[in-house]
């Protein structure tokens, strides 16, 4: 089984880019998407291929939308935007249902959940703010302390869904772009990044908290335990890309049994030598 996640920022320029040929081509039996910003009734024709589709593009013009494309019909769906009596959302996550930042799927054909995450970028907190250092303008830490309490309430809420796919005897994968690098080998510069959103120690606290031997693995650092990357995600600035100085931000997280059957993990960097998005498509293939 071949799954990949790949925040795609904007269906409409990632197709243009060669979106539609990777996706047709790739073999793929589960895609999961982030960042698709386009309304339902704005995708390009065949936006998606052949692929049933679970979407919830959020509420919010050109921002977040998150997907999961599947060969065949799920078995359910679940997404903030539409109530789940079984499963409530912590109190931090209720202000994002609309945003387009969660969905899930039952697969209907191997006993397995997929979920597709857009975890918020953040910033910096109020004490880290130098103006002169700063793209945008200061905001006293308000986008590090939503990113913190979305990180909150999405560690119960994922321990959550976790434990409803063990329950109905399924393995569980957690995948997208959760905008934090997890360890030195994430990050190409990692010393000049103690001090940026995305790498800072709490963030990398909470992911590492995520992660166990009985609860979740790291796939591709379980594949790749010793190398610098895989990055996944680049700045269009500079040579970032030319010299691969990246981040690696988009995961794939799974229960152990399946991250047990991981066999192998690349980052399709390039699409025909064009890039599709300033993230790649990470691609697992489970012997599941």
């Amino acid at each position: 089984m071949r799954i990949a996640t790949a925040n795609i920022n904007g269906i409409r320029a990632a197709h243009r880019r060669g979106f539609g040929d990777w996706l047709a081509t790739r073999g793929c039996d589960v895609v999961t998407l982030q960042e698709v910003r386009c309304p339902v009734d704005a995708l390009p024709e065949g936006a998606f291929g052949d692929y049933q589709v679970a979407y919830d593009a959020g509420s919010i013009a050109g921002r977040n939308g998150v997907a999961v494309l599947t060969r065949s019909p799920a078995a359910a769906v679940r997404s903030w935007s539409v109530p789940d009596p079984d499963r409530a959302l912590p109190r931090t996550l209720r202000r994002h249902v609309d945003e387009g930042r969660y969905v899930e799927v039952e697969l209907a054909d191997v006993p397995l959940t997929v979920a597709s995450l857009y975890l918020p970028k953040g910033g910096l907190p109020a004490h880290l703010q130098d103006p002169k250092r700063m793209r945008e303008a200061p905001d006293g830490g308000a986008r590090y302390q939503r990113k913190m309490e979305f990180m909150a309430g999405f560690a119960r809420y994922l321990a959550a869904a976790r434990k409803a796919a063990a329950a109905r005897g399924r393995e569980f994968l957690l995948t997208g772009d959760l905008n934090v690098a997890h360890s030195r080998l994430d990050v190409a510069n990692w010393r000049r990044s103690n001090q940026v959103e995305g790498f800072l120690p709490e963030e990398r606290a909470w992911l590492d908290a995520q992660l166990s031997p009985r609860t979740l693995v790291d796939v591709v650092r379980r594949l790749h335990p010793d190398v610098e990357g895989p990055y996944s995600w680049w700045s269009w600035l500079g040579q970032a890309y030319a010299k691969d100085a990246g981040w690696r931000i988009d995961y794939h997280l799974a229960t152990p049994a399946l991250a047990r059957s991981a066999v192998s993990a690349v980052v399709d960097r390039e699409h025909a030598g064009v890039r599709l998005s300033d993230h790649a498509p990470v691609v697992v293939d489970y012997a599941f």
